[in-house]
């Protein structure tokens, strides 16, 4: 891919929003969120990072094929490309024990080996964005798996779309000083997906936990990952870019191998 696979500017585009950072000796220097249907701000935000650093690779993950094309197709027509895809130019070298990986989304995969190559033990990675996922990984680095439900965004949509009177809201945490009590409509939704969210995770948190024999670490990412689990008592770590970690390791992992496989061929 590159000479230098730790200087790279990495997206991952979502359903709702698109997370872009700008790596520099492995580090993450800079990030953006933007909506994922406007191509035109992930092409200018390409633009002012990629001027400075020519040849910079810019590397992309996808939930939403259309939304991601749009946005490489932005970017490459402003001299910026090209973009290299996920799946297609890097592939994530990570064992699996799924019956169908098909359709398993780039996000998860790239924060469970992200995760995997950063704690070097049996994880749980739980991202918390438009759905919540909670997955894992064993002790050996292969995925298992997971589950996914709704994100509490989704949810207060759904209760909206789904009754006569419940308001339209967008997830705020409830507040501790308003009391255990949903006392207005507002607070008791809120209260209601946090629970609902809260417990979930709990929940396979601890089945997840008795099936390995052992309680893995634990660690959260995703847009609402630090409203929902910034001290929670079983969540260890709040990584907020886990899915761009993840392509910064892709990246590592594919010049790894390239290089093995030069070593042998001298």
């Amino acid at each position: 891919m590159t000479s230098d696979s730790t200087h790279l500017l990495a997206i991952a585009v979502g359903n709702t929003r698109t997370r872009m950072g700008l790596f520099i000796d492995g580090d993450l220097s800079s990030t953006r969120t933007i909506a994922s249907y406007d191509a035109a701000a992930a092409a200018h935000a390409a633009a002012e990072w990629t001027a400075e650093r020519h040849g910079l690779p810019v590397v992309m993950s996808s939930v939403n094929a259309p939304r991601a094309e749009a946005i490489a197709r932005a970017i490459e027509d402003a001299g910026h490309g090209p973009v290299l895809r996920i799946g297609k130019d890097v592939l994530v070298p990570m064992n699996h024990a799924l019956d169908d990986a098909t359709t398993l989304g780039q996000d998860r995969i790239l924060c469970a080996f992200a995760a995997w190559r950063r704690a070097k033990q049996a994880c749980i990675v739980v991202d918390a964005g438009t759905a919540i996922t909670v997955d894992f990984v064993d002790g050996e680095g292969t995925f298992q798996g997971g589950a996914i439900a709704p994100g509490v965004n989704m949810m207060l949509r759904s209760m909206h779309a789904g009754t006569a009177a419940l308001p339209a809201l967008t997830y705020t945490p409830p507040d501790p000083a308003q009391g255990a009590f949903g006392k207005d409509t507002t607070h008791a939704m809120h209260l209601g997906v946090t629970a609902a969210a809260v417990g979930m995770v709990h929940h396979l948190i601890n089945a997840y936990a008795e099936a390995y024999e052992a309680y893995p670490q634990i660690i959260a990412t995703g847009g609402d990952a630090a409203a929902l689990f910034e001290h929670d008592e079983l969540v260890e770590h709040v990584v907020p870019d886990l899915q761009l970690i993840g392509i910064l390791e892709a990246c590592k992992a594919h010049d790894e191998v390239q290089d093995e496989e030069d070593a042998v061929n001298d």
